[in-house]
């Protein structure tokens, strides 16, 4: 079985479960309400929201609970506070699984929330993280290996890292061909198993080349302040949450554009790839 057929089987077994999640918590006029508070400003606190709604604060965490069981809402700790990010993946895998089963009314309106929900998230965020959770069918170990391992990355990304992985050691990226290094690209954290974390690369006249992007585009990748690429990994239910914060953006970011697009397409690949191989397995 190819790896598309497979992975669309596997959708097909699995996907409706998640779905009725995420429709069941978008059920609710309040939950809808905390998702247009993310939308219009990610990454805030119980206390902000709390500020925004006119019910108890034990019942806005329960919302948001539920939220987070859907994987509507994913949440990263800085320091002492618990930041709510708006998460697009189960937007991304409603419209992939059922725009085809409908009818052009229906198709459109999944159409036109996924289109909003990443405009309007690209628009609002130009100076907040990148944050973005999936759950994999596979385990820590196999998801990590996925990640730091050539021979894998090589089949998802198209890419390879040379590094020893220890913390502030240099990464060489081996993409398309060429090889990207210089200064500060380095391993930050490496945690096997749980947490990731190394420097976004220098953007080369020849990755630009190799990725047709245009001189003035690349001009002003090369002025931006290199961020920040972050994996954590949790182990939930039989399943991986993989969860992608990407960091360290300036105003009017240009890297942060085209992340946005990348990053669910990349990860939706690397998805495909464990699950599909287990299914294959079993």
């Amino acid at each position: 079985m190819g790896r598309r057929k497979a992975a669309e089987r596997l959708h097909e077994v699995i996907g409706s479960g998640m779905d009725d999640q995420v429709f069941r918590a978008l059920a609710d006029p309040s939950r809808r309400r905390l998702l247009d508070l993310l939308n219009a400003r990610n990454g805030q606190t119980l206390r902000e929201l709390c500020a925004e709604l006119d019910i108890a604060r034990q019942s806005v965490s329960k919302h948001l609970a539920v939220l987070e069981n859907a994987n509507l809402v994913t949440t990263v700790w800085r320091g002492r506070e618990k930041l709510h990010y708006l998460n697009a993946e189960p937007i991304n895998a409603i419209a992939d699984r059922w725009i085809h089963q409908y009818d052009r009314r229906r198709v459109q309106l999944f159409a036109d929330l996924k289109t909003a929900l990443e405009h309007d998230m690209t628009d609002m965020n130009d100076m907040h993280d990148f944050v973005y959770t999936t759950y994999i069918r596979s385990t820590p170990e196999r998801v990590w290996q996925a990640l730091t391992d050539p021979a894998f990355t090589e089949q998802y990304w198209g890419l390879r890292h040379e590094t020893d992985w220890q913390p502030g050691s240099p990464m060489v990226w081996h993409d398309s061909g060429v090889a990207i290094d210089g200064p500060g690209q380095v391993v930050l954290e490496h945690t096997p198993y749980t947490r990731l974390s190394y420097s976004w690369h220098h953007i080369t006249p020849e990755f630009a080349k190799a990725h047709d992007i245009d001189a003035e585009t690349c001009e002003k990748l090369r002025q931006e302040p290199l961020s920040t690429a972050t994996f954590e990994l949790e182990p939930v239910d039989g399943q991986v949450k993989l969860t992608v914060i990407h960091s360290g953006f300036g105003p009017g970011s240009t890297l942060r554009t085209m992340i946005q697009e990348g990053w669910p397409a990349l990860l939706a690949d690397l998805k495909s790839l464990l699950e599909t191989s287990v299914t294959a397995d079993r």
